[in-house]
């Protein structure tokens, strides 16, 4: 007879209980310097500031796609 270990009931509890403990004592995050129990939002111009809008890929779409059109009559015209 072997003699095998069964895991706890609820260990998938476990993490969770961990990460409560941690935030009831105060998460030591990015605001630690400015010791404050709560993370403080940027004002919404700095964010909107630090975004920066991609190129329009319209025109290299269609300067592709004009290319890929000449070069399909090029080779249909080729054929016999």
């Amino acid at each position: 007879m072997t003699c095998r270990t069964r895991p706890p009931r609820f260990w998938f509890l476990l993490p969770l209980a961990a990460l409560t403990l941690t935030a009831c004592q105060g998460w030591p995050g990015a605001d630690a310097a400015r010791n404050t129990p709560y993370p403080v939002l940027l004002p919404l111009e700095q964010v909107l500031a630090e975004t920066t809008t991609p190129p329009d890929p319209a025109p290299a779409l269609n300067a592709r796609a004009a290319a890929l059109r000449a070069r399909a009559a090029t080779l249909r015209a080729a054929t016999p």
